[in-house]
């Protein structure tokens, strides 16, 4: 009964930490909530193993891998659409708001790998060779990553950031 009370002091501490990151890592709050409810379940079945090891590096692993295996799996099957409908309005809105809603979006539309490192790096704000340990790749595959998202974003990022500062939506 210990492992259980431990796992549930865990899940209360830092799993709003996990599932923000879970959130993050796929670009959308019901599947960030159910894939770190997932992760949480499989990790209560080896909560044993898991706890003898360093749990947050353990477990944010596991939320790494399970998104670059949900987004493989989704990629081949879901319809990215242009317009949803939802526009910012820029009168009820700041404009720093309208830019990071903009640069997420755009960071959700990444590659899983790139998206991971970008979310581990600026958002958990984790070195390379940490990131590198979640990814099972080198620090200079890290680097390569976060370097091809920041231009992908730099590109896309600065001209929708005008567009919509101006009134025009997309």
């Amino acid at each position: 009964m210990a492992e259980v009370l431990e796992f549930d002091d865990y899940v209360r501490t830092r799993g709003a930490a996990l599932v923000r990151l879970a959130r993050l890592l796929t670009g959308d709050r019901h599947r960030g909530e159910d894939l770190a409810q997932e992760v949480l379940a499989r990790a209560f079945a080896r909560w044993n193993h898991i706890s003898a090891v360093n749990t947050e590096a353990y477990l944010r692993r596991m939320l790494v891998n399970a998104a670059i295996t949900r987004w493989r799996r989704l990629s081949s099957r879901e319809i990215v659409v242009g317009d949803t409908g939802d526009r910012a309005s820029r009168v009820d809105l700041e404009s720093e708001v309208v830019e990071r809603d903009v640069l997420w979006r755009h960071v959700r539309q990444l590659p899983a790998k790139q998206r991971a490192a970008v979310v581990l790096r600026y958002y958990e704000d984790l070195d390379d060779v940490s990131i590198a340990g979640l990814l099972d790749c080198s620090t200079v595959t890290v680097r390569t990553q976060v370097k091809r998202a920041l231009a992908t974003l730099r590109g896309k990022v600065g001209a929708d950031v005008a567009l919509y500062s101006n009134g025009g939506t997309r």
